[in-house]
């Protein structure tokens, strides 16, 4: 049994004519001696006849392969050479806007002109940690709101 399957495997290689001499003659042993690979030999046999008898091949044209290597040379040599880094990117000029953009907002908000605040925030802190003091007021105004926040 383990001897038809290795034979089995080996059985197209030995019709073409590819195996060893060792392994031909104990392939050739084998297949004299046992039916079921002399008959898988015959169906091998027969499916190369049918192949051969209806399968043409033609030859490849190669007349115009050369000639076109050598165009494609000749071609590249002719070409000017396009430096990469000039070429025009699209998503560089978008990021480099984006950047300005958001350089001149900072600036803008940073050094702008300055506006006086309508109500003044200030808080302090108290002796007790449960509690929050805040204090409004507007600028103009000696007006203060007071806020005590936390305490019972």
């Amino acid at each position: 049994m383990l001897t038809c399957y290795r034979t089995r495997r080996r059985l197209g290689a030995w019709l073409d004519g590819a195996l060893d001499e060792g392994t031909a003659r104990s392939t050739a042993t084998h297949v004299a001696a046992c039916g079921v690979c002399q008959r898988e030999v015959g169906e091998l046999r027969r499916l190369h006849m049918l192949l051969t008898s209806t399968a043409t091949v033609r030859d490849p044209d190669w007349a115009g392969f050369w000639p076109g290597v050598v165009r494609g040379i000749q071609d590249r040599r002719m070409a000017p050479a396009r430096s990469a880094s000039r070429r025009w990117r699209p998503q560089w000029a978008l990021g480099g806007a984006l950047a300005a953009a958001l350089l001149v907002s900072l600036g803008v908000w940073q050094f702008g002109p300055a506006t006086e605040p309508g109500v003044l925030v200030s808080s302090a802190s108290t002796g007790d940690p449960r509690a929050t003091v805040m204090v409004y007021g507007p600028p103009e105004r000696d007006v203060a709101v007071v806020w005590v926040l936390g305490l019972d």
